[in-house]
């Protein structure tokens, strides 16, 4: 889950004295391993200043957070602020915009950690580390060795700056002032930034570049309502086919909305961005946050045996559980079960618990992957009594593309455990088509093209456990 810097990165600033700065947790849900550590490092803050920059940090936390979908998933991120302290206030204002006219700004240049620069590749509003990406003061180097001295299993950094200028900037690490332009803070910046640089969003305004265009959750060239990302949202919440530009290399790519967050600064994110920012959420942390009893530690137990879950749960929560004791169905949507010994066969039983979101701000049948959290465990139960418990978690993400499909549709899954996954396809009557079996990172192709034209059930099982269910749509 962790975004800890490459062992090369390391050795590479090995020879660089470590420099330990203060440190303080804003944000906390107690373990940093079961969250996202978002990271925010001061820049043009001097010493006097740093109580300053835990404000503007807080105050930063706090607008990210009032917004969907982060603050529906608050409980999935811990905040950490390092408090880098700067020789000079401020940021560099060169005067070389050439969007606007010089001076918009007093001209100004300033001693600071990190050197933020506005007029950043000519654009004055562009605040960054690196005027023209030259590197010419390798400062993303800084960057990496203050996370790396400082916080290095971080899964997000992001840079606060002490100027009242409007101005921000994205990429690996985004930077946002304190400025306030026509009523917009720069913090709508960051979060935007967020966006790119945290979940993959593209930008849903015209791209100074054609090197900007990619595929991607919120962007694309198919135009067609049956095959396109987000094809599930068509036709409400203001999701459409728009065209970036009427002509030209922009006229052939596609964005979800008018007025996304990452169009329009001072707007909501998308419902299609809203989903790719929940997907990678899931992707980096697993719901389930410790369960009992652990392997070994529950010696001659006594009957009922309770099993338990302790989730991180959404605000309102949307997890939902199914529980399978021997490959029947035990319990729904419980954090708890307790086992009688009437409910346990003589010999080696099998209670598994998945896991997963049900919010509606996913339809990810579109998609290409979801998420699935299950633990299992294997209980002995001989003539004279339980003899032993054993328990073991996994994550899968779960991939079934092309979908709708007319021909083939390919199944795959990853997992953190060496597993193999029944999957059946079923009529919506409940009549079994087809049964296939996928190993762990290998991709089956089946042929649906004999299918008849609806839609079918497909079933994946784990050991037997039902583990999840998603709607197949064959053209």
């Amino acid at each position: 889950m962790k975004h800890l810097l490459l062992t090369i990165l390391l050795i590479g600033f090995q020879q660089t004295s470590a420099q330990v700065f203060d440190k303080e947790t804003i944000k906390n849900f107690d373990n940093d391993e079961k969250r996202i550590n978002l990271v925010i490092l001061s820049e043009g803050y001097k010493t006097s200043e740093l109580p300053q920059f835990r404000i503007d940090a807080v105050s930063f936390t706090n607008a990210l957070f009032s917004q969907s979908p982060f603050k529906e998933y608050a409980n999935y991120f811990n905040v950490h602020i390092i408090k880098v302290p700067s020789n000079e206030s401020g940021a560099d204002h060169p005067g070389t915009g050439i969007d606007v006219t010089e001076p918009k700004t007093p001209i100004k240049i300033v001693d600071t950690y990190f050197n933020a620069t506005f007029d950043s590749y000519g654009y004055h509003r562009l605040l960054y580390y690196e005027i023209d990406g030259n590197a010419a003061n390798n400062t993303q180097a800084k960057i990496y060795n203050v996370l790396a001295d400082n916080f290095p299993t971080y899964d997000q950094g992001l840079i606060l700056v002490n100027s009242t200028v409007y101005g921000g900037s994205g990429g690996e690490f985004p930077m946002a002032s304190k400025g306030v332009e026509n009523g917009v803070s720069a913090t709508e910046v960051a979060i935007h930034e967020l966006g790119h640089s945290f979940a993959n969003l593209k930008d849903e305004y015209f791209p100074l570049d054609e090197i900007y265009f990619n595929e991607a959750i919120n962007m694309t060239q198919e135009s067609n309502p049956s095959f396109i990302k987000w094809k599930n949202w068509l036709n409400g919440n203001g999701i459409g086919i728009y065209k970036y530009y009427t002509t030209g290399y922009a006229a052939n790519w596609y964005r979800p909305h008018q007025a996304c967050k990452m169009r329009y600064l001072g707007y909501p994110f998308c419902s299609v961005c809203k989903e790719g920012i929940i997907e990678k959420i899931h992707s980096l942390v697993s719901p389930i946050e410790s369960y009992t009893p652990v392997s070994n530690t529950i010696n001659s137990p006594s009957f009922p045996i309770d099993f338990h879950l302790e989730l991180i749960k959404p605000n309102p929560n949307t997890l939902k559980s199914k529980w399978t004791l021997n490959a029947s169905d035990f319990a729904n949507d419980v954090d708890e079960v307790s086992i009688l010994e009437t409910d346990l066969n003589t010999g080696m039983n099998t209670l598994t618990v998945a896991v997963n979101d049900a919010t509606g701000f996913l339809k990810v049948d579109n998609h290409d992957s979801f998420h699935v959290y299950t633990v299992t465990w294997t209980i002995d139960n001989s003539a004279l009594g339980v003899k032993d418990i054993t328990s073991e978690i996994i994550n899968y993400n779960i991939a079934m593309y092309p979908n709708p499909s007319s021909t083939f549709v390919n199944f795959k899954f990853e997992s953190n455990h060496d597993t193999r996954l029944k999957v059946d396809i079923l009529s919506l009557d409940g009549k079994k088509i087809k049964t296939i079996s996928i190993n762990n990172y290998q991709t089956n192709e089946v042929d649906i093209s004999n299918l008849s034209t609806g839609i079918y059930l497909t079933n994946f099982y784990s050991r037997n456990a039902l583990i999840a269910s998603k709607k197949l749509v064959k053209n």
